[in-house]
């Protein structure tokens, strides 16, 4: 049974999930401006299995979003954003393992928000990218986070998001079934 009370068929892998969620990933990771030379590399492994990806800038169309969560830009447009980067750093993974199906489990994000003073929903912003990894990776999309407000990003960019990943050495293995619990949601979009 899925969650939402009916049988839910589960994808062979986890790129076809991604699809059937309407999701296209880049076969190679955007730059994380246009025009910048990062001195630092997309990811890097960690002892034992896991890696680190570096923070990815919230993006409209292939252009940086700039500007303040909570003055020039809505909440529900940063969650948005939000979406899109967990989208981008699917495709850094990808690129850095070869195959998604290697990504046992998504460890822990932490997103920052380029919030106007006052603003202090920065985890609102946050489900954006942990509701798609739930999406994606069922039980193994459920991780630890920390969302902040900051004062600036990177070239004033609306939402900063890194993550650690754990990698199993072998393609197959991680249990990716539908999720319940704390990201389930209901038709209607109500956690369950």
């Amino acid at each position: 049974m899925g969650c939402f009370g009916r049988e839910e068929h589960v994808l062979n892998s986890i790129e076809e999930r991604a699809r059937g969620l309407g999701i296209e990933l880049a076969g190679e990771a955007p730059p994380v401006a246009q025009g910048y030379q990062p001195a630092f590399a997309p990811y890097a492994f960690s002892s034992g299995e896991l890696i680190h990806l570096s923070g990815r800038l919230a993006k409209k169309d292939g252009a940086l979003l700039i500007g303040k969560v909570g003055a020039e830009i809505s909440l529900e447009a940063a969650k948005v954003a939000a979406r899109e980067i967990a989208i981008e750093l699917l495709s850094v993974l990808k690129q850095a393992t070869g195959d998604l199906d290697r990504v046992q489990r998504i460890v822990r994000l932490l997103v920052m928000v380029n919030g106007a003073p006052g603003f202090n929903e920065p985890h609102r912003v946050a489900d954006g990218a942990s509701e798609l990894f739930a999406e994606v990776f069922g039980a193994g999309g459920a991780h630890a986070r920390s969302a902040m407000v900051a004062a600036e990003l990177p070239f004033g960019a609306a939402v900063e998001i890194d993550l650690v990943a754990e990698i199993h050495s072998q393609a197959s293995g991680p249990d990716h079934s539908p999720i319940s619990g704390a990201f389930a949601k209901d038709p209607q979009g109500r956690s369950q």
